[in-house]
């Protein structure tokens, strides 16, 4: 019946989209009570309607709460989802986007289902607006549940689809509330860049030129031995000599220090060094100006030999000096083979000359007192070699006497409270120094036969062999000496103390972190000695020189030393 007599039962709201409202939510029927009177139907009808729109309101806000699961729209969509699929086995990019326009079509319906039941529910200007889904982008967003019920439906095909399929996964635009799964494929891993190589390739030429100038400087077995022998019999004849004819040397030792006995030196057995010692007992030693490296020798009460060199209670140094260096030259005599060579200021040692086999070898004789006691004060702070050769090793040199050189610095006429700076003498530590370098592995079996090999010395070597070379070209280098790059390599294996540090076979790398470590000291100007951080290696070096001698070096290493080769 077509006719107002009569309203329509309106069937539950049993419908939804998957991602908007409910279809008959906001448009819900009013119910007209039932009566036998027909002729009052149309104005009971009117009435009932005015009287039932707040309950229409809340019954339209309470199914939005409480949405059904199931909805014509759904049902819709995933019907056409599933034909799709099962048809033309499209790819999953294919299938989100069948779904996605189902999707739009649904809420484009339920636009215009909106407008139909605002104008047939006609609610009061001031009852509240129903709520309304928030929609972005054009779609409404759908219920957690009906999200759920979605999943269930269209996930088992998805994923059968996407099995059967084996298809690379693509981005894709994810219809909302429906999730699609789909194989996902390792990522393959990223190529390793090219640019690795030819640096591998320039640390290998580096490491052969390294390798081979260390084999260039290897001393050959005839020339070290000949070499010795001449060594050993001017030292022996210059011991007894001493010891025989002088009553203020009578008790000297030897004491054979520097490169050559350190198994450091290169391209020639030219140069060696014989420390000639005195023992001394009973001795007051103060310190000499502020950096700890020079002191002043008070001997105590008793009968020593060298009471003759002491003056207003002090050891005169450079007397001393001067007497020893008388007792040389007698000796030599004997030996035309060898000449002794001027006096150089501040120098503490007698140096002769020979040749052996067209080559110039220099000796020095260096005159020294052994002082058993304790070391100085400024010694505190020193030979930091706890985390490197260990606690046990250190107090063992601890406990060994130190030695003291005729040598002073600057003018020697210069006076602190009443001594002359000649007349003091210098610390030396270059018994602690050999052994030291000669036993210089964290681990015991360091460069033995049986255990592994590193580079410490040998990037000692290169250095020296590099300063060598330097200072051949420019002779504004001369001051630079051998020390300094030893005393770095100490500093250097405290800082890096672990002999994996300093593996053989990384020879190139090893040297070049060895450089920047030299390079820095000449740019900061500061050269610690290793036993005495108080004193500065190179605080009397002209700081312009430290900084033109980092700049060579960093060149000599930036290009692969040319000046090697």
């Amino acid at each position: 019946m077509t006719g107002r007599g009569r309203p329509r039962k309106a069937k539950g709201p049993d419908t939804q989209c998957v991602e908007g409202k409910t279809r008959l939510e906001k448009l819900k029927p009013v119910s007209l009570p039932k009566g036998p009177e027909n002729g009052f139907a149309e104005e009971k009808q009117k009435r009932t309607i005015k009287e039932q729109k707040p309950k229409a309101r809340k019954k339209a806000v309470h199914f939005e709460e409480k949405p059904c699961v199931q909805s014509s729209c759904e049902d819709k969509t995933t019907k056409s989802f599933t034909e799709k699929t099962n048809k033309h086995q499209s790819t999953p990019t294919e299938i989100t986007k069948a779904c996605v326009q189902e999707t739009k079509a649904c809420a484009d319906r339920d636009e215009t289902t909106d407008l139909s039941a605002e104008k047939t529910t006609r609610r009061p200007k001031d009852s509240p607006k129903p709520t309304k889904v928030k929609k972005c982008g054009g779609k409404a967003k759908s219920p957690e549940r009906n999200s759920e019920e979605v999943m269930k439906v269209v996930q088992p095909e998805a994923t059968k689809f996407a099995t059967e399929a084996s298809i690379k996964t693509t981005k894709a635009k994810k219809c909302p509330g429906i999730e699609t799964t789909t194989k996902k494929q390792p990522e393959t891993p990223k190529p390793t860049t090219k640019a690795c190589v030819p640096q591998e390739r320039c640390e290998d030429k580096v490491n052969s030129i390294l390798n081979k100038t260390l084999e260039n400087l290897k001393i050959k077995r005839d020339d070290r031995s000949g070499a010795a022998e001449v060594i050993n019999t001017i030292v022996k004849t210059i011991s007894m000599h001493l010891k025989q004819n002088t009553q203020c040397f009578k008790e000297v030792e030897e004491l054979r220090t520097g490169s050559y006995y350190e198994n450091l030196k290169i391209s020639n057995p030219d140069e060696f060094d014989i420390m000639l010692t005195i023992p001394v007992d009973r001795v007051k030693v103060n310190p000499f100006g502020d950096d700890g490296a020079y002191y002043s020798v008070e001997l105590k009460r008793g009968k020593s030999p060298l009471q003759t060199f002491q003056k207003t209670n002090t050891l005169s140094a450079s007397e001393m000096l001067k007497e020893f260096r008388e007792e040389v030259k007698k000796c030599v005599k004997q030996f035309p083979e060898w000449e002794v060579t001027r006096k150089k200021k501040g120098c503490p040692a007698v140096t002769l000359i020979t040749t052996v086999q067209s080559t110039t070898i220099s000796l020095d004789v260096v005159l020294s007192i052994m002082v058993k006691s304790s070391w100085p004060p400024f010694t505190k702070e020193g030979i930091k070699i706890d985390g490197w050769l260990g606690t046990k090793v250190k107090k063992e040199y601890k406990q060994k006497p130190y030695y003291l050189v005729p040598k002073h610095e600057g003018n020697g006429n210069v006076e602190n409270d009443g001594v002359l700076a000649k007349d003091t003498w210098r610390v030396s530590f270059s018994h602690v120094e050999k052994a030291i370098l000669k036993n210089h592995g964290s681990e015991k079996t360091c460069c033995e036969k049986a255990g592994a090999q590193c580079c410490r010395r040998e990037c000692l070597k290169l250095l020296k062999h590099l300063l060598n070379l330097l200072k051949e070209k420019d002779s504004s280098f001369d001051k630079f000496c051998s020390y300094h790059a030893k005393t770095t390599l100490l500093h250097a294996c405290s800082s890096r103390t672990k002999d994996s540090d300093w593996r053989r076979s990384d020879l190139s790398c090893c040297f070049q972190l060895f450089l920047n470590d030299f390079i820095a000291h000449l740019e900061a100007g500061v050269l610690n000695n290793f036993f005495i951080p108080t004193q500065n290696l190179l605080s009397g070096l002209n700081q312009l020189k430290c900084k033109s001698l980092a700049r060579r070096i960093r060149e000599e290493g930036e290009n692969g030393f040319p000046i090697f080769k």
